[in-house]
Formats: structure tokens, sequence, C-alpha cells
């Protein structure tokens, strides 16, 4: 007769029991696409064994030095930015490489914001995401831990 096995059930984490970190990322001389996609699997938890697609298990990820992040090719002067103000005429085009340097906040957060699920989850994801244009920022004690990026493949 065979030896017979214990079931083992799928593991679900559940949201009161998710153990959540920091983590921190120089946003110096990487690509803008290839920093949102590391950031955003950090968010969403999807680095960790205990990932569950319902329940935000990712870190808290301070990105640093937002205004060196890097834009490949002629982006920063051909890409645009749109915003409209729900009036007639009111659309507003400005191109990347303006927006990097009058807010790279806003910048970053975008693109991480289109990289995680459609859903009402990644606006909770997104508000562990803490992008500053500088290297100055007020996270120091958290002691968060380094996200490596490369810069090219």
């Amino acid at each position: 007769m065979p030896e017979l096995r214990p079931h083992r059930d799928t593991f679900l984490a559940k949201p009161g029991t998710i153990a959540k970190g920091w983590r921190i990322v120089d946003a110096a001389d990487v690509p803008l696409g290839r920093l949102a996609s590391e950031v955003a699997i950090v968010l969403m938890g999807k680095d960790k064994p205990n990932y569950t697609p319902h329940v935000d298990c990712g870190d808290q990820v301070v990105v640093i030095n937002g205004t060196r992040v890097a834009l490949t090719g002629r982006k920063a002067e051909h890409r645009m930015k749109q915003r409209y103000s729900e009036y007639p005429s009111g659309l507003k085009m400005e191109s990347y490489g303006a927006v990097r340097q009058r807010n790279p906040e806003r910048l970053i957060r975008d693109a991480v914001r289109r990289m995680l699920p459609k859903n009402r989850l990644s606006r909770v994801m997104l508000r562990g995401l803490h992008v500053y244009a500088d290297d100055k920022h007020p996270h120091a004690e958290q002691k968060a831990a380094p996200i490596s990026v490369p810069t090219a493949r």
C-alpha cells in the first residue's frame, strides 16, 4: 500500500499578519522604466515568498535623487506629459525633461502607479512610495535596506 502524504494547504496571507519593512533605492542614473518596475515589485510584495494577490504584502519604498533619474534616448525632449483641467482648451502638455526638473516626484510616482495592478489595492500600495528630489529624506531612522536596480542590460 502506498504511503499517504499529509495534505498541504495553500498559504494565503491575512492583512494583520504581514511584516512590513522599509527599502531605499537611489534613482541616480537609473532608467525610469527599470526603476519603476523594480519599485512596483517591492510595493506589491512579489519579491516575498508569502505574496498574496488580494493583500498588501509589500514594503515601504523610499526613492532618493529623483531629479537624476535617467531618460534614455530623446525621451526628455520628445515624450510629453499631459494634464487636463476639465475646462475647454484646458489641455496642458509638458516634456518629461521639464517635469523631471520641476516635479520629479510626480514623474516617478506616475510611472510606478502605471505598473501596479489596476484595482483598489493599488491606491493602498502607492501610499507606501516616498519619492524625494535629492538624497535628503526624513526616513533615516527606519534603517531601510537598499534595492539594487540594474542600470543596463
